[in-house]
């Protein structure tokens, strides 16, 4: 299977570069399956359902959140109506939504998409080491399901760390996001499993995370709160990771990342 998974979607530019770029990128690479984290969708905060069916329309298979799944109210009512957008799972028993959802992709085969939030300098929600574990139970990789994804949207680079060698064999990608800066860890692990620490983001880099330089610098100089900080609004560069796994045991065997536009340097990878 082949998959491309793009980081947070970070205001217009990140929206309009996606909706832009996603269709060819879908036909260059071949793709089974696309997922997008699109928590930051919305003028950085949230994300619009109209935004999410733009998404989907271009082309992602399934749309991740995070922190900020709530910022925008009228995604509460959307996330029961298209279970192809999804929210943490470990967001406690009752909270509107799902955290994972089984699609069907191409050759009549079955994905699995997971998304799970960290605990550490994050929000304190249930544990998603347990909460994926008890997901991951309920699919046989390689059988009942072909590919397993799990987006960890987490700050700590060692919480990610611990979580991806944790599930090491048992989840064909682990990608973490939250930060907003690509990194360069991807690899696959012993067990078969590939990982990034951070996909990065699909917005404007010249900026602070995605937004606007001034606003964002200005309260690391006088400690104090501004006006609400605005998305930067430049050429976007769309960051993600791009797997090849194999159907039979659903573990990956490629691992490539994907920078796209913008002031990052370039990477595509290869057909």
């Amino acid at each position: 299977m082949r998959i491309l998974f793009l980081g947070d979607v970070v205001g217009r530019a990140g929206r309009e570069a996606l909706c832009r770029e996603l269709p060819g990128l879908r036909t260059r690479l071949a793709l089974d399956l696309v997922v997008v984290n699109g928590e930051n969708a919305s003028h950085g905060f949230g994300l619009a359902p109209e935004m999410a069916r733009a998404f989907l329309a271009a082309g992602a298979d399934v749309i991740t959140l995070g922190n900020h799944a709530w910022d925008r109210k009228e995604i509460i009512p959307y996330l029961e109506e298209e279970r192809r957008v999804i929210r943490p799972i470990n967001f406690p028993p009752g909270t509107p939504g799902q955290g994972a959802v089984v699609v069907e992709v191409p050759g009549n085969r079955r994905a699995l998409v997971i998304n799970a939030m960290g605990r550490l300098f994050m929000e304190a929600l249930d544990d998603p080491f347990r909460a994926v574990q008890a997901e991951l139970a309920k699919h046989r990789l390689g059988q009942t399901i072909h590919a397993a994804l799990i987006d960890l949207h987490a700050e700590a680079t060692s919480e990610k760390q611990a979580f991806a060698h944790s599930f090491d064999g048992l989840a064909s990608l682990v990608i973490g996001t939250h930060t907003h800066v690509p990194t360069a860890d991807h690899q696959i692990l012993p067990g078969g499993t590939a990982y990034q620490s951070d996909a990065g983001m699909c917005g404007d880099y010249d900026s602070v995370i995605g937004m606007q330089k001034g606003g964002a610098a200005l309260r690391f100089w006088r400690k104090m709160p501004g006006e609400r900080l605005a998305p930067a609004e430049g050429e976007a560069t769309l960051c993600g990771l791009f797997v090849e796994t194999q159907d039979a045991t659903g573990m990956a065997r490629r691992v490539a990342p994907l920078r796209l536009g913008g002031r990052l340097s370039q990477a595509m990878p290869e057909g």
